[in-house]
């Protein structure tokens, strides 16, 4: 149905509201990129509205920090765009400081705790070659 997929990978060793942050800050980045995959409010049957979703599924991984580095340089020498959560933005409070604390590592650390991207389906699954079903 779709030409396309959104993969979304966390690193393993995270306390579970850090995967889940973490996942719901980069699809945010992802949705931000690809207006084109939300669809239309939703209505429920007392007719109260909702905010519209993404219409493509997502697939949510996880792997180990290697696993993250080398997902993360392997979407870069494709071209492919990516959204990336380093390590060191779980002790910041706003944006500005996000970015600032992200421009001080570089994607061969092993310090990206999630990466999410959205590109053909046979090269999503080749750069997220490593990666296991979130469980």
């Amino acid at each position: 149905m779709f030409d396309t997929k959104i993969a979304i990978i966390v690193r393993d060793d995270l306390a579970t509201w850090q995967k889940l942050n973490v996942t719901a800050f980069l699809m945010s980045g992802i949705a931000g990129a690809n207006a084109d995959i939300i669809g239309a409010p939703y209505r429920d049957r007392d007719g109260n509205f909702h905010l519209p979703m993404s219409v493509q599924p997502v697939i949510v991984l996880s792997g180990a920090a290697n696993v993250l580095a080398n997902i993360r340089n392997r979407a870069r020498d494709r071209g492919v765009e990516t959204v990336a959560y380093v390590e060191e933005m779980f002790a910041t409070g706003h944006d500005d400081a996000n970015r600032a604390v992200f421009a001080e590592h570089g994607p061969d650390e092993h310090n990206t705790v999630g990466i999410a991207l959205r590109a053909e389906k046979k090269i999503v699954d080749k750069i997220t070659k490593g990666a296991k079903m979130h469980g």
